[in-house]
């Protein structure tokens, strides 16, 4: 009987849960296109077309974000629905326990969780990119759309030559910089040349900067179509110091951390990034132990709202303060593995700790 129970719960879970991403991946689709066609009359040459292939792929991005949400919803709705056709009356007058009763769906929160690693976050990251460039492209015209909210600058020291390097925006592989800026110091650290430029490519030994404007103090300003700058800066580098951790896949950011080591660049964000997909299955696991809680106690009309409503809240202040706390470990107030593991661990145990309370008292 046991092994029945648990293949019916489990197939019933992930049935649950199937259907919320069916629906949760419309409306992802319905709300992030709406918003993409609305800026469409901003970017030229910008197609109905084209923003139903970029809401396309940026989805597994955004519905990655909302598994965790996906699994509590889930997991009150299938409890609840157990509860009220009196299933779990049954199961527990059997003399099954509330961890052999709840067996299957924390195994079916960690199938998704897992399948979410190593099937949606490539999918995520790959699409991330692909975004990204195709943004890039349709804006590259009129150096149209949202600026990032920070402003990657590098510094660059060759021989006597000493360069600030900075962009407004930069490709996702990062090695080229839109409204690029140049800021070049001499003896004593003052400003001898400035050069922005609408584009700055990095090569093998140089960065090649087209439709420059240069200015030196007390000369006018200068027009130039194409201006070699050289550099000492290698690609590897500038990839790592400057490459976003949402666009590299799970299997892939071990290597990534690595080169950044290698390159003396700061790896709290990769690492972070790295552990929060990691803890993912068990962030999943920890939601699902909060819908149970709400949702185990039998009643024989209506669940209390109150209780629901409470899980719910307390899934949501969760996933905050997991990204609140992972904002920490990307810039390195707090280690990433602390950063990443803390709020779930904690989680997992305050729910095991309520379920123990609910069976024994």
């Amino acid at each position: 009987m046991p092994g029945t129970l648990f293949r019916y719960f489990l197939r019933r879970h992930l049935t649950v849960v199937f259907w919320f991403l069916v629906g949760v991946t419309g409306l992802i689709y319905l709300v992030d296109f709406i918003e993409i066609a609305s800026r469409r009359g901003d970017i030229p040459g910008f197609r109905l077309v084209d923003a139903l292939l970029l809401t396309l792929i940026r989805v597994p991005s955004i519905l990655q974000q909302t598994l965790p949400f996906v699994m509590l919803f889930s997991g009150v709705t299938v409890l609840v629905a157990l509860n009220r056709k009196q299933e779990m009356v049954v199961t527990r007058a059997a003399g099954i326990s509330v961890w052999q009763f709840m067996a299957p769906f924390v195994t079916g929160a960690i199938i998704v969780g897992l399948t979410g690693l190593f099937v949606l976050n490539p999918l995520a990251a790959t699409g991330m990119r692909k975004a990204t460039e195709i943004e890039d492209q349709l804006k590259a015209s009129k150096r149209l759309g949202r600026k990032d909210e920070t402003i990657p600058w590098l510094r660059q020291i060759s021989a006597s030559d000493d360069v600030i390097v900075g962009g407004a925006r930069v490709s996702p592989d990062g090695t080229t910089l839109e409204d690029a800026v140049f800021i070049h110091f001499g003896a004593g650290g003052r400003i001898v040349l400035r050069q922005d430029a609408a584009e700055a490519k990095l090569k093998d030994g140089y960065w090649e900067l087209n439709d420059v404007t240069e200015i030196a103090p007390g000369q006018i300003p200068r027009k130039l179509k194409t201006v070699q700058v050289s550099t000492n800066l290698k690609r590897e580098f500038v990839q790592e110091r400057l490459a976003r951790p949402e666009t590299v896949a799970f299997l892939d950011i071990p290597s990534k951390i690595a080169a950044a080591k290698s390159f003396g660049v700061s790896t709290s964000a990769l690492e972070s990034q790295y552990h929060s997909l990691m803890s993912m299955p068990f962030l999943l696991v920890a939601m699902t132990l909060i819908s149970a809680t709400v949702s185990l106690k039998f009643s024989r009309f209506n669940q209390s709202q109150s209780m629901i409503f409470g899980g719910i809240v307390s899934g949501f202040v969760l996933y905050v303060i997991t990204v609140l706390v992972k904002a920490f470990g990307s810039s390195g107030v707090v280690p990433p593995f602390v950063a990443a593991w803390i709020p779930v661990v904690v989680a997992m145990f305050l729910g095991s700790t309520i379920l123990l309370h609910q069976e024994d008292g």
